[in-house]
């Protein structure tokens, strides 16, 4: 095998140029991987030649198996990217390690994160036909949380929760008792007092239901639209005994009329629901919450140099793993509430918490392949999952995207 030093391109004794097998796509990219700024990456051609490019950390390693990889991911960015990865033509050791290199040489790669604005633009069309209406949100959310629990209790932990732990400075803790603590946090934003009325929109699994109930003493509404997840969910709650407590229902968040709440809890649902559908999402909040009452949102935000760019395109999440769902900036968050009238009472921000959080969600679903396979899913449905828990991973280690848990409190 030969190996080269950027930025020569030139491999062996005769001075054979490395990239003469390379279709011109597969030069335009090793051009751009030759701006390199930031950490170094060990890229092996199909042709068995070994590029070292850049130099210092972070460093990765990318197998290319075949070029046509390339074309992809200068059309269509990261989804071209995450599309040759679930084709099997290119492979790494490690796709976290791959992925925030990318990120860390932002400016360098340019286009090649996003790709070329005419399949940008088909995206964002198809991103736009799959937009959360009443029936839209519904086929949506069945895309992803319907797979089936059985699918989802392989990996996650015992409180089937699929969103951010709160570690607090120790992550050391099992991530069962990281995502109680995130709960009792949200639960205690909201000031709550016994016999009080909470709305949790977005309940998933219901574990933040059942602990509201048994540890607050509060009246719990839980709304979903995943008929998997209100079914595991009531199971939880009839099992703790806590049925004269908590009420859950399918049902939209635009629908609910039994107001007014005396505090209400989303975690990890606005990210759901579309970018046409944020006035109506904070207007329900300010519209079920009683004078004096108080929400806690927990949102995934993108960096707000980031923002303007994001919503003219559509990423890889958007288009295989959350249909119609967008994601905020603070700065738009804070614009939303204010917007109908909300106030800003507390934001704290905990996104290495949440790379914390997918790594251990990663690392249990590694280990748990076979078992996917045998609930039915193929080798395409397993190495789309490794790259979404990886590309999120990537993503709030560079700072790139947050977590945080708002408090907003109605006059």
């Amino acid at each position: 095998m030969s190996t080269l030093t950027a930025p020569s391109f030139r491999t062996g004794d005769d001075g054979t140029p490395a990239w003469r097998h390379a279709p011109p796509a597969g030069r335009i990219l090793l051009r751009l991987l030759q701006r390199l700024q930031h950490g170094t990456l060990e890229l092996h051609t199909p042709q068995g030649v070994t590029l070292c490019l850049g130099h210092g950390t972070p460093a990765a390693r990318l197998d290319l198996h075949d070029w046509s990889v390339a074309g992809a991911v200068l059309r269509h960015g990261d989804i071209g990217l995450a599309e040759g990865y679930l084709r099997g033509q290119w492979s790494s050791p490690d796709v976290v390690a791959l992925l925030r290199l990318a990120l860390a040489n932002r400016a360098a790669l340019g286009g090649a994160l996003h790709g070329h604005w005419g399949a940008r633009l088909l995206h964002r069309v198809r991103h736009w036909l799959r937009r959360n209406t009443r029936r839209g949100s519904r086929r949506n959310i069945h895309a992803h949380y319907d797979l089936g629990n059985g699918f989802y209790r392989l990996w996650l932990d015992d409180t089937m929760s699929y969103s951010a732990a709160w570690f607090g400075g120790d992550r050391s803790q099992p991530l069962e008792q990281a995502q109680h603590a995130k709960m009792r946090r949200a639960l205690h934003a909201c000031a709550l007092r016994p016999g009080q009325r909470l709305l949790d929109i977005g309940c998933g699994w219901g574990a933040l239901a059942e602990l509201a109930a048994r540890e607050f003493d509060v009246e719990v509404t839980g709304v979903t639209l995943s008929s998997e997840q209100l079914a595991h969910a009531m199971q939880r709650i009839a099992h703790a005994a806590l049925s004269h407590r908590v009420q859950l229902r399918l049902q939209d968040y635009r629908d609910i009329d039994d107001g007014p709440y005396d505090a209400i809890v989303s975690i990890e649902m606005i990210e759901a629901v579309g970018r046409a559908y944020w006035p109506t999402y904070f207007g329900t909040l300010q519209r079920l919450l009683r004078p004096g009452g108080r929400a806690c949102i927990q949102a995934i935000v993108i960096r707000d140099e980031l923002f303007d760019d994001y919503l003219r395109g559509s990423d890889f999440i958007q288009q295989y793993i959350f249909p119609g769902g967008c994601l905020l900036s603070r700065g738009e968050l804070e614009r939303q509430a204010r917007r109908v009238g909300l106030q800003m009472a507390d934001m704290v921000a905990f996104g290495g918490d949440y790379a914390e959080t997918l790594r251990r969600w990663r690392a249990a679903f590694d280990g748990q392949r076979d078992a996917v396979r045998a609930q039915g899913f193929d080798e395409r449905f397993v190495r789309l999952w490794h790259f979404y828990l990886a590309y999120c991973e990537a993503g709030f280690d560079a700072g790139d995207i947050d977590v945080v848990q708002v408090t907003l409190v109605k006059p």
